[in-house]
């Protein structure tokens, strides 16, 4: 019955685009009916999602007759290839990415909404949000990836309340580094980004709906006292240019640190490691929410079988037993919260979930483009002590609000 009702639901929305479009019909044509559209559908997949996304390909040719043909590509040449083949009509009907890719996406007209009606309340409210702009869902959630505090418990039995408690923890366990954030020469605001929230700074204004304005909001005050305690931390010697990702994941793997700002990617180098995943410490007043990246699955806007695509996305690839394959391939917290709640007997992943409940997308408009090149930049800067914090910060702004014009 749920199937018949989305399928319904995809098929009115793809009608009514259709019809806006201003597209004919012939008398005995049938090119509503999801037989006639979804004869054959091509998928874009990388090696990483591959086997999950065959599984739940082969239930769906078996239960609808459809040809499903699956083309193996390198996730890093996804968004170009998509960006430059849908338009001339190539392409595929269904291709796996990431939500920051909608804004870049949407201007191009490349990927078409996706109706998912009541089964939108299935999954992790912040991985629908990733995938929302202009009220409408353009993006089939699969797995949510965060940052976090990841926490030695040998050396540091209880989780941190704050910043000054981390450090303060670390340093009365004689760590070499107290606390490991990633900086480098170049900066790293990701990773900084949420002790920057913490001052209520955010790189963006929002909605109400969660979307992002392209009025930026690092600035003022709060920026101004994100920046000042960057260089204070850096006179202290808590946060350096000296740490790269690479001194900063061995330092923690060598017992060097209680505590390492990171994500799951990291813990392959951990292995030997009792671990704890907690919120990161705010170091403002604010809660310190990180950025969460979201995967998906997204429709061509050109694809002729956008109701079978829409098919199969909502029926077999937002199932659980589809989200946990994928989670087994991907070691990310599944977006389903059905498949969420299974995988979180896992207290590393449960971990992880947990601080991605409470982040904030990245922003997916085209104007996060122009955020970046100064940003980082500017933080290490400050760090280093190069560049008085006030004025380089309020420098940066200025760069920023000239490059997006």
């Amino acid at each position: 019955m749920r199937r018949s009702i989305l399928l319904a639901a995809a098929l009115t929305t793809t009608l009514g685009l259709s019809a806006c479009a201003g597209g004919t019909e012939e008398p005995g044509d049938d090119t509503s009916s999801p037989a006639a559209a979804g004869d054959s559908l091509t998928i874009w997949v990388d090696e990483t999602r591959q086997a999950a996304v065959e599984a739940a390909a082969a239930s769906f040719e078996e239960e609808t007759g459809t040809d499903v043909e699956l083309v193996l590509k390198n996730f890093e040449d996804i968004r170009p290839d998509f960006l430059a083949q849908v338009p001339t009509g190539e392409g595929p009907d269904i291709t796996v990415g990431a939500h920051d890719w909608l804004g870049e996406l949407l201007s191009a007209g490349v990927v078409s909404p996706i109706e998912l009606g009541d089964l939108a309340g299935d999954f992790e409210p912040v991985s629908v949000q990733a995938f929302t702009q202009d009220g409408q869902v353009y993006g089939l959630p699969y797995a949510v990836e965060n940052i976090a505090l990841i926490r030695n418990t040998a050396l540091a039995p209880e989780a941190p309340a704050t910043w000054a408690d981390a450090v303060a923890a670390g340093q009365a366990a004689g760590a070499k580094y107290p606390i490991l954030l990633q900086t480098g020469t170049e900066g790293d605001p990701y990773t900084s980004y949420p002790l920057q929230t913490s001052f209520g700074a955010p790189v963006f204004e929002q909605n109400e709906d969660g979307s992002y304005t392209p009025e930026l909001a690092l600035g003022g005050e709060n920026g101004t006292a994100f920046a000042t305690w960057l260089a204070e931390q850096g006179k202290a010697g808590v946060l350096s240019t000296d740490i790269t990702y690479d001194i900063a994941v061995e330092a923690f793997k060598n017992g060097e640190s209680p505590y390492i700002v990171g994500g799951p990617w990291m813990l392959e180098q951990f292995a030997d490691l009792e671990l704890a995943i907690d919120p990161i410490p705010a170091a403002g007043s604010q809660p310190a929410q990180p950025f969460v990246g979201v995967q998906g699955f997204y429709v061509s806007a050109q694809s002729e079988n956008a109701v079978s695509a829409t098919d199969f996305l909502v029926n077999f690839m937002a199932t659980e037993e589809a989200q946990l394959a994928l989670y087994e391939a991907g070691n990310r917290p599944p977006a389903l919260t059905a498949a969420a709640d299974t995988a979180s007997s896992d207290p590393i992943t449960d971990g992880f979930r947990t601080v991605g409940a409470d982040a904030v997308p990245m922003p997916s408009i085209p104007e996060m483009g122009s955020v970046w090149a100064f940003w980082g930049v500017t933080e290490a800067q400050i760090i280093s002590g190069a560049a008085e914090p006030a004025a380089a910060w309020e420098k940066m702004v200025a760069d920023i609000q000239g490059a997006i014009g």
